[in-house]
């Protein structure tokens, strides 16, 4: 479980600040009419928020590079 958390944080991190800055954004801007689809509604916003910033987020984490081994570093001559 830590580890997958830990793999996981940056993603995990970015979808609480969006969540949080979506909400935010609902409550300052809003959408007075109520036909916006995004921002009529405090959950519409707030998962919207919480997809866009643990995309953004995503995008900052490093790949761990992985080493392939070609098939005549494999086969030992005896």
């Amino acid at each position: 479980m830590k580890k997958w958390f830990k793999n996981k944080a940056l993603i995990i991190i970015g979808a609480a600040v969006g969540a949080i800055a979506g909400y935010f954004y609902w409550q300052q801007v809003g959408c007075a009419s109520g036909t916006c689809m995004i921002t009529s509604k405090p959950l519409n916003s707030t998962i919207y928020g919480a997809v866009m910033g643990s995309l953004l987020f995503s995008m900052f984490k490093k790949e761990e590079k992985k080493t392939v081994l070609k098939e005549e570093d494999t086969h030992h001559d005896i």
